[in-house]
């Protein structure tokens, strides 16, 4: 098969490593790519959201399928654009259509998802511009922290919890008002705390059947003790230690089949990877967020568990045929640590030289924001690398990506190495 990855991060270089592996693979495109999917695939440098670039490449590199790595495709619709094409059509594509792909383009959206099909989450209300005075009257109903939600696409960036009434307020005039995450907070979430550990469940589905993949628990805020700003995701831990059978089998029973059953239930033809944050309260699991792509840098320590030829996983999923599938996952612990330039999350400087990690043993180097400049791989992003290593527990796992990191060099090179401190 010839194969086309959209996307350009750790996640998608993930992705490309192990469809390498598939000896039904023969062609696989990088759009656009870094410079670690360079070295195993072609790299072509046309963005995510360039249909027309996307179908030419398509159609000149006789693509057989289409991988989307990233939401912003997804939400803007490119699978229904390949379906509503003649020249297209017939070529699968492993991500949702654009109104299930709201799942994760608007909270209010999820939320009303949720509610209607009773999955446990989080007591909310939405809010817009008009209804401000509403918004503060509900934030005055609530105890803090006080949780406000940017109901579409903001990076990442759209969730904030604060502790203070007053302050809440005021970040609630700041985004309905004064647009602080553009379109995206034109309408505001506000829903009830949760106080609990988080975790993230990924869902394989080809709209009839379906697939739980490995739990992963993830590290978002850049220092060290879970402080400062949010980020893409410091690192990362597959399986999640606390979930034990009876836990898991919460999760099945009130949120995976609720979901996929759901799907069904609005018409929502679904063909790719659910991912479902989730909080654990008690002992019971409740729902954050959906998102309707893999995660990074969970796809890191998630996909190398999979033992599965991926290429043969995708297309039963393009034909339907996903529960003939055996799922066969690698017992053994998986760790990534993310490598960040330094300033990120804000600003940060691009184009330094990354040396040593071609003498990495015993782990796995995930590009995510690099590229290749005169021969050299240099700097391209906030997140720069993820390094990934098996173990027989979750500390064992860390330890070789830690000793392996220190063979790692570029400018103000910044990393957590508290990962796994709250387990």
């Amino acid at each position: 098969m010839n194969i086309l990855i959209l996307g350009s991060g750790g996640r998608e270089h993930a992705i490309a490593w192990k469809l390498k592996q598939s000896p039904k693979l023969n062609k696989l495109i990088i759009a656009p790519g870094n410079a670690g999917t360079a070295a195993i695939g072609k790299n072509v440098p046309i963005g995510v959201n360039d249909i027309e670039g996307i179908k030419k490449t398509v159609l000149s590199e006789n693509i057989n399928m289409v991988i989307v790595g990233p939401e912003d495709p997804l939400v803007n619709g490119i699978h229904d654009f390949f379906l509503n094409d003649t020249e297209l059509r017939n070529i699968p594509v492993i991500g949702p259509k654009k109104a299930a792909a709201s799942l994760e383009g608007s909270k209010e959206f999820a939320k009303q998802f949720l509610f209607r099909h009773n999955i446990p989450t989080a007591a909310y209300k939405s809010f817009t511009s008009d209804s401000l005075d509403e918004g503060y009257s509900f934030l005055e109903t609530l105890k803090p922290p006080y949780v406000l939600k940017a109901d579409g696409l903001a990076a990442g960036k759209g969730v904030l919890i604060l502790n203070d009434v007053q302050e809440a307020k005021d970040e609630l005039k700041t985004m309905l008002v004064d647009a602080k995450f553009g379109s995206a907070s034109a309408t505001v979430v506000i829903e009830e705390f949760l106080a609990g550990i988080e975790l993230s469940v990924f869902v394989l589905t080809d709209g009839k059947g379906y697939k739980i993949l490995p739990t992963a628990k993830d590290y978002k805020r850049i220092g060290e003790g879970d402080t400062g700003l949010n980020t893409g995701g410091m690192g990362a831990i597959s399986p999640v230690p606390f979930v034990d059978k009876e836990f898991m089998d919460k999760i099945h029973e009130q949120v995976v089949k609720p979901t996929v059953e759901g799907l069904k239930k609005d018409n929502l033809p679904y063909k790719g990877f659910i991912f479902i944050g989730l909080i654990k309260v008690g002992d019971d699991p409740f729902v954050i967020e959906y998102n309707v792509r893999l995660g990074d840098p969970e796809t890191e320590v998630v996909i190398p568990r999979i033992k599965n030829d991926l290429v043969e996983v995708f297309q039963a999923v393009a034909d339907q045929t996903l529960d003939a599938i055996d799922l066969q996952i690698d017992k053994r612990t998986a760790t990534t640590v993310m490598l960040v330039s330094g300033g990120y999350p804000e600003a940060y400087e691009k184009g330094k030289e990354i040396t040593g990690f071609e003498k990495i043993e015993d782990s796995i180097v995930f590009h995510a924001g690099t590229d290749s400049k005169d021969g050299k791989v240099v700097t391209n992003g906030g997140r720069v690398m993820a390094i990934t290593s098996f173990g027989r527990d979750f500390r064992d796992g860390l330890s070789k990506s830690y000793q392996n990191i220190n063979k790692i060099h570029f400018d103000n090179m910044y990393y957590r190495k508290d990962l796994g401190f709250d387990l």
